[in-house]
């Protein structure tokens, strides 16, 4: 494993406005992922652990602090450069996979390569044939189940072949089995090519899987 630094939260704030009401959910969090690491992040609900993922995926902008990716300021490029950063540096698993309805299993996955212009439908068939999905190719979601759709997402995470792999809850609407084998599936894919790998969940027994596990509370980093 390498020893350069591939994500670097900098006191990082994050606060929400609500009515008249103003809340903390990030409170100077300090954070660094080396490259090729397979990190969790735990905590209880609320903690602000989807809104630190968010955060450092340069999803969602803090109000003060900074993101370094690759030793570059995330939050200081101007929106095109930092979209292409999330584009070409960034692979993403959601907890509700967010494909597409309209979209087969194949198109689904080709959306971050269409986004970057590049013609990759040989290794979208590819991954979907390593994620054990070859024969769903053309299949729509609602043809999936929810651990085929997971494969769905992880696979499109992959497409660009991005240095780090950033999953929100990637089995929180799994049943245990399933979940147990897709974040297995992703943890072998993340291997393979020594790829940065930030997980929110609240599985503690997923989290062990890991090189480390940082636990979130209350907006700040408790170990």
């Amino acid at each position: 494993m390498s020893h350069a630094i591939a994500v670097e939260a900098r006191d990082i704030f994050r606060t929400f406005e609500i009515g008249d009401n103003r809340i903390e959910v990030l409170k100077g969090v300090s954070l660094e992922v080396k490259e090729g690491e397979k990190m969790f992040l735990v905590g209880p609900s609320g903690a602000g652990k989807t809104s630190l993922l968010y955060t450092l995926a340069g999803l969602e902008k803090p109000n003060a602090g900074d993101v370094m990716i690759d030793g570059k300021s995330l939050y200081r490029q101007g929106r095109v450069a930092q979209a292409k950063t999330r584009n070409t540096t960034m692979g993403y698993v959601f907890q509700n996979f967010f494909l597409m309805p309209e979209l087969t299993a194949l198109e689904n996955v080709l959306v971050p390569a269409m986004i970057r212009g590049k013609r990759a439908t040989e290794r979208a068939t590819e991954l979907l044939s390593r994620v054990g999905l070859a024969e769903r190719v053309n299949h729509l979601p609602n043809e999936l189940s929810g651990g085929e759709q997971q494969r769905v997402a992880i696979a499109r995470s992959l497409i660009n072949d991005p240095k780090i792999i950033f999953a929100d809850e990637p089995t929180g609407n799994l049943d245990t089995k399933t979940g147990g084998a897709v974040m297995d599936l992703l943890m072998e894919l993340v291997d393979e090519k020594e790829r940065t790998l930030l997980v929110v969940t609240h599985d503690q027994s997923l989290s062990g899987s890991g090189d480390r596990t940082v636990t979130l509370v209350d907006g700040r980093i408790v170990d």
